[in-house]
């Protein structure tokens, strides 16, 4: 693994655990309070995010033309297509945008932010599903990355929805600001080594194709050459075909469905019961379990191909499959998930970020992060939908915003990497997208402090059995 790539890592894991361990320091609340009051704004919903402050009482405007809603469907639309393609998602644009402008109370603003994500998210699958892949005969989306990561990253998001209502709100504010920023940073440097190694290679193609002759001995100036062995030209239906591995998304659906039913199940039981550990516990065999068969197989194609002498690799990651290296995807996954749960996000912006880390090319890291986000994200919206925490007409609107806004991007992205020959306009965006997060969501986050510290409200940890 790079050298860079364990300083990347190495920084998120000490911010975060420094902060967690200076608020323990910090804070000293010599009693919670007490279950009655925090009943009121008790939320078991998976995503939903008590900290935001908002009231037991759900804010929904009514859905009217207006200069405030052409702007939300403005921002909601750069923000799905910007998103998408970054593989990360837009919610920390989507949940300040729709209590700012719009005026919903914060849950029914992540709950809508949820549906637009999934909205986005899934057009954006069902393109990448129809283009092949840029370098190899490979589907697009990687399977094997998305089995390794996505039951890890849905188990950190559970843990990290629990242990939001336990969180301070300042403290999630500080996290924000250098969880986004650190990653959008490296992100944005990672994307600039990028954008040089193309100038390169795009210099080496121009002159060689600049000094070409013809047979007489005449300069032949942009003139295209086939290659000796012509690629095969598929029509769409073989590609989208061929991208579908439909024992791969099989599992993939088995895990949504089973952590569905444990957290639908989960909330209709008392908070810190025994049956309540029992179906929480119940996660992690079903995480490990996948995780497990994965990594097993990826560590056998590694021996093999050591074995055998063959380079080639199955998996889009550009590292060595040995048993360290899985072990530290299986705690970056549940990392990402759980401060994304945390946050208020999918995991996107650690996901994104870590798949270029460890070696794969942005168009197949943008597609596979986008995959594993759609259900991550639909998760939410079914949870969501069961629980009545969105009013239907403003998902149903902003959703189809998404789904546009979604293909769209992809479409002129695509077009652009094509034209240009630089796939590093993946990695800017991505940049350019957390960052637009850590401000928006920073500034909100300290307003709203610093309002709390004015109303001398509580400002330390609660109690976890008597917040949730």
């Amino acid at each position: 693994m790079p050298i860079s790539t364990r300083r990347f890592v190495f920084y998120l894991l000490s911010a975060f655990s420094a902060v967690i361990l200076s608020a323990f320091f910090l804070i000293y609340q010599p009693s919670f309070p007490s279950s009655s009051s925090l009943s009121s704004s008790n939320s078991l919903s998976f995503h939903s995010h008590p900290r935001y402050g908002s009231g037991p009482d759900p804010v929904w405007p009514e859905l009217k033309a207006s200069w405030r809603l052409a702007l939300a469907t403005l921002i909601g639309f750069l923000g799905s297509a910007c998103g998408t393609v970054g593989g990360v998602g837009g919610g920390g644009i989507f949940v300040p945008m729709l209590t700012l402008l719009l005026g919903f109370d914060t849950k029914s603003a992540a709950a809508l932010s949820k549906c637009m994500i999934m909205g986005a998210s899934a057009s954006s699958v069902w393109y990448n599903l129809r283009v092949p892949h840029p370098t190899k005969e490979v589907p697009i989306l990687d399977y094997d990355l998305a089995l390794l990561f996505q039951p890890m990253l849905m188990l950190g998001i559970t843990v990290g929805v629990s242990l939001s209502v336990v969180f301070p709100y300042w403290l999630i504010t500080v996290l924000i600001i250098i969880l986004f920023i650190g990653t959008s940073s490296r992100s944005f440097f990672k994307g600039i080594e990028m954008w040089k190694e193309e100038t390169i290679l795009n210099n080496e193609i121009a002159k060689q194709q600049a000094t070409k002759a013809n047979s007489r001995g005449e300069l032949m100036v942009g003139t295209e050459y086939e290659p000796l062995i012509p690629r095969e030209e598929k029509s769409p239906l073989q590609i989208l075909c061929f991208n579908l591995r439909w024992k791969r998304i099989l599992v993939l659906m088995i895990v949504w469905v089973s952590f569905l039913l444990l957290q639908v199940i989960k909330n209709e039981v008392k908070a810190c019961s025994a049956w309540y550990w029992v179906l929480f516990c119940l996660q992690f065999p079903i995480a490990l379990v996948v995780f497990g068969h994965e990594a097993l197989k990826l560590y056998r194609d590694y021996k093999e191909r050591v074995a055998t002498g063959n380079p080639e690799s199955m998996c889009e990651a550009s590292i060595e499959w040995k048993a360290f290296h899985l072990v530290f995807c299986a705690l970056c996954g549940i990392l990402g998930g759980t401060v994304g749960g945390l946050l208020g996000s999918g995991g996107g912006f650690i996901l994104g970020p870590l798949l270029l880390e460890i070696g794969v090319i942005p168009q197949v890291a943008s597609a596979t992060a986008t995959f594993v986000m759609m259900f991550s994200s639909s998760l939410s919206v079914v949870e969501f939908y069961l629980l009545k925490r969105f009013p239907i007409p403003y998902a149903l609107y902003l959703t189809s915003v998404s789904i546009l806004a979604g293909f769209w991007g992809q479409c002129v992205v695509r077009r652009l990497i094509a034209i240009l020959k630089r796939a590093s306009l993946i990695i800017f965006i991505l940049s350019g997208v957390i960052f637009a997060s850590a401000v928006t969501m920073g500034v909100v986050g300290i307003e709203s402090s610093i309002r709390m510290i004015q109303n001398h409200e509580f400002m330390g940890f609660l109690g976890f059995c008597s917040s949730q």
